[in-house]
């Protein structure tokens, strides 16, 4: 293996109000660590004088659509892949208009880090508390502030300790942790890969710097193992009668052979025998490496089944209290009914109740609201049709969360993130 391949990969979802310049930032950065190809670079020059930029507008690097270079806003999640001598990354570049919360959701709910745009002159708005808010709930490990357009504000030392006093009592008013702050120009690349001396005052890294260093060891790989059934391998022929195996992607924890589980949720415990990873045999495996696990014992196990240490079981049942993000235009209402998919298990949902839904603007709860809209954060009850094997999702990313589905256009409506 060498050295490129053996690199740490870190995901990271930027956000941010209107104009407040992220896809200038991924721009920039893609710019400066040259991950863009030269054809790529020759249409966004064209696009620029197009738009009557006398410069190259690093933005229409990552607004994938044409409807979106024309109009000059991002709509759908743009993901873009670049590499440093020291880490590679893949960043979802998310729309910043509140209509479009649920591409935001989707692009950071595999993130390990979250960036928030606040526009220096503009300070902390609502789409700023909005995102940062869904980043807590998504359960992002790290949140840093992009302070941005400081050349706007004369890099204003005043001005930047304003927004981090502001956005520190939002942090602790949703529960964010560790929350780092960064005073930037993206459009000129200052702090973004190398240190400015226009904040002499500022001393911690440039983003890139960081971004290059932070700790991503996967916290799944070391957490309770669990392992959802994707695909029953049955016997194919005589010469394999006696094979029989479970594959699936491990999402969190280490399996070995040797190893007590209890099969999930009809509550079966058996021994690992053999662990296959394409072909080959190996003695122990860990998160997020997709694997064929053996039993001892031939027990009735199907597609969702979950295994875990016998000796760290998950909760089982049917009923459920979960954070959720509405992303329909259809409206969610007590006794409605649903398609949920939990880790590679469908069931029916009925709601039960609707608890509370989250007003962005003050960060109040509304209580027992009569419904959700399209892009509405709350807390709600459900009722599953058949048992689920299920974690808090502060917990475990992957086994406490879940899709909402209408049956009848097949399209996911909400995200939800189980409560413990």
């Amino acid at each position: 293996m060498n050295g490129h391949s053996a690199m740490s990969m870190l995901r990271f979802s930027t956000a941010g109000s209107v104009d407040d310049g992220k896809s200038t930032l991924i721009g920039r950065l893609l710019f400066d660590a040259k991950g863009i190809f030269e054809d790529q670079l020759a249409h966004v020059e064209e696009a620029s004088r197009r738009r009557g930029f006398d410069r190259t507008e690093l933005a229409l690097l990552t607004d994938g659509l044409r409807a979106e270079r024309e109009q000059g806003i991002t709509i759908d999640v743009a993901y873009r892949y670049f590499a440093t001598p020291k880490r590679k990354f893949i960043i979802a570049d998310t729309p910043g208009h509140v209509q479009y919360t649920r591409n935001m959701v989707t692009g950071a709910s595999t993130a390990d880090v979250a960036l928030v745009l606040v526009d220096a002159r503009n300070g902390v708005v609502e789409q700023s508390r909005r995102h940062a808010t869904l980043s807590t709930m998504l359960g992002i490990p790290e949140l840093v502030v992009c302070v941005n357009k400081m050349d706007l504000v004369g890099w204003s030392r005043e001005r930047f300790d304003e927004i981090v006093a502001e956005f520190s009592a939002l942090a602790k008013k949703i529960g964010a942790r560790g929350v780092r702050y960064v005073p930037i120009s993206a459009l000129h690349g200052d702090n973004v890969v190398q240190k400015s001396d226009k904040s002499p005052w500022y001393d911690g890294p440039a983003l890139l710097e960081w971004l290059e260093t932070v700790d991503v060891a996967s916290r799944a790989a070391t957490g309770p193992a669990r392992f959802a059934v994707q695909w029953v391998i049955r016997p194919q022929s005589d010469s394999f009668h006696d094979y029989r195996a479970y594959a699936g992607q491990i999402a969190s924890g280490t399996f070995a052979v040797g190893d007590e589980i209890t099969v999930l949720p009809a509550g079966i415990t058996t021994t690992i025998t053999h662990i296959d990873l394409h072909t080959t045999a190996i003695e122990r495996a860990s998160a997020p490496l997709s694997v064929a696990i053996r039993l001892k014992h031939d027990v009735d196990i199907s597609r969702g089944d979950l295994f875990v240490p016998t000796a760290s079981p998950t909760q089982v049942g049917n009923e459920l209290r979960a954070r959720l993000c509405w992303m329909a235009q259809k409206t969610l209402t007590p006794r409605s009914t649903w398609a949920l998919k939990h880790t590679t298990r469908w069931a029916k949902a009925i709601v039960t109740g609707l608890e509370s839904k989250l007003d962005v603007a003050t960060l109040d709860a509304v209580h027992e609201p009569p419904s959700f809209t399209l892009n509405d954060l709350g807390t709600i009850t459900l009722k599953t049709s058949v048992p689920l094997a299920f974690d808090s999702y502060a917990d475990n990313r992957t086994t406490g969360s879940f899709i909402l589905v209408d049956e009848a256009t097949n399209a996911t409506v909400a995200a939800g993130m189980i409560e413990p």
